[in-house]
């Protein structure tokens, strides 16, 4: 039996309904509607199926992890299982760049540290823990000692703050962190002297080390630890029982050193005797005839004039070096020139590669020939060696950049993105490549920032071969088209990669090629940086209309609101 119209103009529509449900209608009309509903069945029907509706997709819009269906992630398994081969080329590729590193670098640095008298040790480990770049930082110890406690125990107590619930426990813990504090710290003796001419008296004993600083810096006393100089005139005419670690314009040694001398001067000059081994980066260096080293002399110089006695090897990396005096074993030298005078004296092989052949005095008492190489300033595109690096290099960048990828996968793909904002990617690159090591340099002279900008040089670092990347997968979807899944992108970038680097391998051009390309990637990874961090303001929502309280025993969808 069919309703009649007056039946259906009774009728509550889907939008009443959806308006009732939502709380949108007034209180007049939410009375009306609420009423309705309880005589009429069909209008009840259709609003607790209204209702579902909305609940189902409210919880749908909410869903966080949806499964994949079977066949999908069947596909995903087996696409995953399909790239496993990758990861074992990615080895080789890592195993093949480290052995092909160790071999044409650091075995020979290693083998002429031996030579010169190192007895082996790095390089590395002679500048820092054994030089001034660590022994510089020990008056500062206990402080870092200090920091680094208070940095742990803030960590400690954030970590465990759900786990520490009474307050005897928290007691006990930073009782037990002030008591690791109390604890009595080794005595580190040093003294610093400071002013326009800072020196140590002849008739003076320092009892551990010492830190000058001034115009005019001088030891004329005895010194049981290391000295430290800085100033624009230092002058060593006492007794050094440790090293001396020179920063002046002009340093010279007239009295002895029974350590070691690391210098960063302008020009040295030894007229006394060090005992042990000298590693300086000069100007001018001069050991004079009454000068005396008993080890090694390993120097980064302009000029060189040796007239003293050297008792081991001596390193140079310069452009003129006179020989006049004593060298107890061999010289090696990369330089411009050599010299060796009537009155010079080597005791081994000599191996000089520079400009022009050593000018060697037939008095000279030499126990071998010079052994003579050129120096070649330019590449030799012709050799096969040279090619094989590059294949090396190649494959070494398409293995950082897969790498990356695969961690960063997102923030890549929003690189690539900003790469594509020449101007803005091309200003920013110069500003960062510039900016950022001055900064770094600038925070590491405290001691607080020392960490930051330690760690900020090494990102930055890292940034200039990963800008490479970000150019090189861009290039690879000029020609390849874009995409915006992760392995597509990887091997767009694996071909950008490989014609970024046969461009930086054109003559003359390659070098300001690779500036370009670095400059680029840097400002498109800072692009992308900047809006990753940048605070997301969410757009204003007007408000709905006021929401008047139900009366009693009105009910949404059957169910009656608390």
């Amino acid at each position: 039996m069919s309703k009649t119209p007056e039946e259906q103009t009774k009728h509550l529509d889907e939008m009443t309904c959806m308006l009732y449900i939502e709380r949108q209608l007034d209180r007049a009309r939410g009375l009306e509607v609420s009423a309705h509903t309880q005589d009429c069945a069909d209008c009840r029907t259709l609003l607790r199926a209204l209702e579902r509706e909305s609940r189902l997709l409210t919880r749908a819009m909410l869903e966080e992890d949806e499964p994949l269906p079977s066949r999908l992630a069947q596909f995903q398994e087996r696409a995953r299982n399909s790239m496993q081969w990758i990861w074992g080329l990615v080895f080789g590729l890592a195993a093949t760049g480290a052995y092909a590193l160790y071999t044409e670098y650091v075995i020979p640095w290693q083998d002429q540290l031996e030579k010169a008298g190192f007895g082996g040790s790095s390089l590395l480990g002679l500048l820092i823990f054994q030089g001034a770049f660590w022994k510089g930082w020990q008056s500062m110890i206990t402080l870092l000692e200090v920091v680094a406690m208070v940095t742990l125990a803030g960590i400690g107590v954030v970590f465990f703050r759900r786990r520490i619930r009474r307050g005897s426990a928290l007691a006990l813990m930073f009782a037990g962190f002030c008591a690791v504090l109390t604890l009595p710290a080794a005595t580190l003796a040093s003294e610093t002297r400071k002013g326009e001419s800072a020196s140590v008296r002849s008739e003076e004993t320092i009892k551990g080390d010492i830190f000058l600083f001034g115009d005019r810096v001088k030891v004329d006393g005895k010194v049981e630890g290391d000295v430290f100089l800085f100033g624009h005139d230092a002058t060593v005419n006492g007794h050094v029982e440790g090293d001396v670690f020179g920063f002046a314009q002009t340093l010279q040694v007239d009295g002895k050193v029974d350590g070691n001398i690391r210098a960063f001067t302008n020009t040295l000059t030894i007229r006394g005797t060090v005992a042990k081994n000298v590693l300086t980066f000069d100007e001018r260096v001069n050991l004079e005839a009454a000068g005396k080293i008993g080890g090694s002399l390993t120097v980064f110089v302009d000029n060189l004039n040796l007239e003293g006695s050297l008792g081991r090897d001596l390193l140079v990396f310069g452009k003129h070096v006179t020989i006049s005096g004593k060298v107890g074993r061999g010289i090696r030298e990369k330089g411009a020139g050599l010299t060796i005078t009537s009155s010079g004296e080597v005791g081994g092989p000599i191996h000089y590669e520079g400009d022009t052949p050593a000018e060697v005095s037939p008095s000279a008492k030499l126990a071998s020939p010079v052994e003579f190489k050129k120096l070649e300033h330019k590449r030799d595109y012709r050799q096969g060696k040279y090619y094989v690096w590059q294949v090396i290099w190649a494959a070494a960048f398409v293995l950082f950049g897969l790498v990356l990828m695969s961690l960063m996968p997102k923030f890549s793909q929003d690189a690539v993105k900003s790469s594509e904002e020449y101007g803005a990617a091309a200003g920013l690159g110069v500003l960062v490549m510039c900016g950022v090591p001055i900064a770094a340099v600038i925070a590491c002279v405290t001691v607080v920032g020392l960490f930051i900008g330690l760690s900020a040089l090494f990102v930055w670092y890292g940034s200039l071969y990963f800008a490479q990347v970000i150019v090189g997968a861009l290039v690879g979807q000029w020609l390849m088209g874009r995409t915006s899944q992760l392995w597509p992108l990887i091997g767009r970038m694996a071909v950008g990669v490989v014609i970024v680097r046969l461009c930086t391998t054109i003559p003359v051009i390659g070098g300001w090629v690779k500036l370009g390309v670095i400059i680029w990637g840097l400002g498109a990874i800072s692009i992308a940086l900047y809006r990753r961090f940048q605070p997301v303001i969410a757009p204003g929502v007007p408000p709905g209309q006021f929401a008047p309280p139900l009366p009693p025993n009105t009910t949404v969808g059957g169910v009656q609101p608390a």
